[in-house]
């Protein structure tokens, strides 16, 4: 007579928990974000660090790097048994491309979080220094742009960094630090034409004026990393206004750093 195999009692699953927790978790980060970002006190801006501080668990409320904020995810493959009907049941197999997909996720939105994080930082810095009319952010599907008048970093006509612009470029370097993203200077210029024995157009212009800010840049940081940043000019060929008038053409004439997402955003 064959004997009986024990019961096991079966138990509901409640893995799903774990990733569920993490996502509440960075959508509660998410929303300090956004809400401090309307704010322009510093006690709002210390409440959104001390937020940041409890929803990851203590630690700095410094920007982290996105390295360092990336989950842990260790995606499991199926086993050969697991389709099997009579195989034991005391554990759940996640597919790989399941966790692949689930992490990608999570990682998009940390990143999210990170650049929002980080854009509430220099709006903050802008708005301390009455730095309104020189520059401004702004959030992209790409990631994070900041734009930088020329007239608050160049003389005109000119690609030498002003004396009295360098504490700005400085304290910009200081706020990239730790930054994993890829980061590009770019250099624009209005439509009027230019031909020096230096700059024989606006693409020369642009293209040093970019390249030189982001030499300071890195200049200013060891902790900066040459091998993230590259430069390009425009010229005059990407305004932001048609150039009809001055005011159309200071707008046009800056530079800009873009912050390049590494994780791309699901439209899904």
């Amino acid at each position: 007579m064959s004997k009986r195999a024990p019961h096991h009692e079966e138990h509901p699953d409640e893995t799903w928990l774990v990733p569920y927790a993490d996502l509440l978790t960075l959508l509660l980060a998410l929303f300090i974000v956004l809400f401090a970002m309307g704010k322009t006190d510093e006690k709002k801006m210390g409440e959104m660090g001390r937020s940041f501080h409890v929803a990851f668990g203590g630690g700095s409320v410094a920007v982290m790097p996105f390295d360092r904020m990336a989950p842990q995810v260790v995606p499991v493959d199926v086993p050969p048994g697991a389709s099997n009907p009579d195989a034991p049941n005391n554990f759940t197999v996640v597919p790989t491309s399941v966790g692949s997909a689930q992490r990608q996720t999570q990682e998009a939105l940390r990143e999210t979080v990170q650049l929002l994080q980080l854009k509430a930082i220099i709006d903050q810095y802008i708005r301390t220094q009455g730095l309104s009319a020189q520059l401004e952010t702004l959030s992209t599907d790409d990631g994070l742009r900041l734009r930088i008048k020329d007239s608050a970093l160049f003389p005109s006509g000119e690609a030498y960094l002003r004396p009295e612009s360098r504490k700005l470029a400085g304290d910009i370097a200081k706020m990239l630090v730790g930054l994993p993203q890829q980061i590009v200077v770019a250099g624009h210029t209005d439509n009027v034409p230019i031909n020096t024995g230096q700059f024989p157009s606006n693409w020369e212009l642009s293209g040093t004026r970019a390249v030189n800010f982001m030499r300071y840049l890195l200049s200013q940081e060891n902790a900066l990393k040459p091998q993230n940043f590259s430069a390009v000019g425009y010229g005059e060929y990407r305004p932001l206004r048609p150039n009809l008038t001055n005011e159309d053409r200071s707008k046009n004439r800056r530079v800009e750093v873009w912050i390049i997402r590494a994780q791309k955003q699901s439209n899904t």
